[in-house]
């Protein structure tokens, strides 16, 4: 590992719109299906569920999380309803999937959404056998990143050392909380609706476009990839 990551034994990353393209956009399949569940739940049209919906998500960081307080919702029942949706839109690179295979170290996904989803998504991204374990929004007893408490509580449960710990997302807000703890940031600007909110360079230590190219640089796996039996013979 090149420094200065060379100290780092712990990478933490996002799932949604971080381990694949946010031009996948599978949240636009997820956003249909929340305002489908608002509009039932509310009794109310498309346009004012999707008032409702965006105005939950900005102020309490989740849709989730502004239904359960406004609303008193079930979170696994919102959770399996919003989340069945068909993930043709994905597929597994094998840049990230090569490159995820050589971080040295554990890896732990960190999500607002739920193990039962993120585990469906990293399989049909070839992903499934990478990571040492999935931080969920049941984990964090509904208190969903940026919230410093959902952070903490991963730290504790997966005994994590902020210090040597890495921790990618796309969403820049989500960062600030890491740093904080002492994790060396990294923010995935690929385009997820407001993704740059709150970006600060005080809590982010690197500003990324692509993941699997990155991590494919910092690891050096091109300067030390095998040697094909084809460019022996030559």
């Amino acid at each position: 590992m090149r420094p200065p990551f060379d100290h780092i034994d712990c990478w933490i990353f996002d799932l949604d719109n971080s381990l694949y393209p946010a031009s996948a956009n599978l949240f636009e399949l997820i956003d249909e299906r929340m305002g489908r569940f608002i509009q039932r739940l509310l009794n109310c049209d498309p346009v004012e569920a999707r008032r409702v919906q965006k105005s939950y998500f900005h102020e309490h960081g989740t849709t989730l999380a502004g239904l359960m307080a406004a609303n008193g919702v079930e979170p696994r029942e919102f959770l399996d309803y919003v989340h069945d949706i068909d993930l043709a839109r994905i597929s597994a690179d094998p840049v990230v999937v090569n490159a995820l295979q050589h971080l040295p170290g554990r890896r732990f996904v960190f999500t607002n959404g739920d193990a039962a989803y993120a585990g469906r998504v990293l399989d049909k991204l070839g992903l499934a056998d990478l990571f040492d374990g999935i931080h969920d929004i049941h984990a964090m007893d509904y208190l969903p990143k940026p919230d410093p408490r959902a952070y903490a509580a991963m730290c504790d449960r997966f005994a994590i050392d902020p210090r040597r710990a890495l921790f990618a997302e796309d969403m820049a807000r989500n960062l600030e909380p890491a740093k904080a703890l002492g994790m060396t940031t990294v923010w995935i600007d690929n385009g997820s609706e407001r993704g740059d909110h709150g970006a600060d360079p005080a809590f982010i230590d690197h500003h990324i476009e692509d993941i699997g190219a990155w991590l494919t640089e910092i690891i050096g796996l091109e300067a030390s990839r095998p040697v094909s039996r084809q460019e022996e013979i030559e």
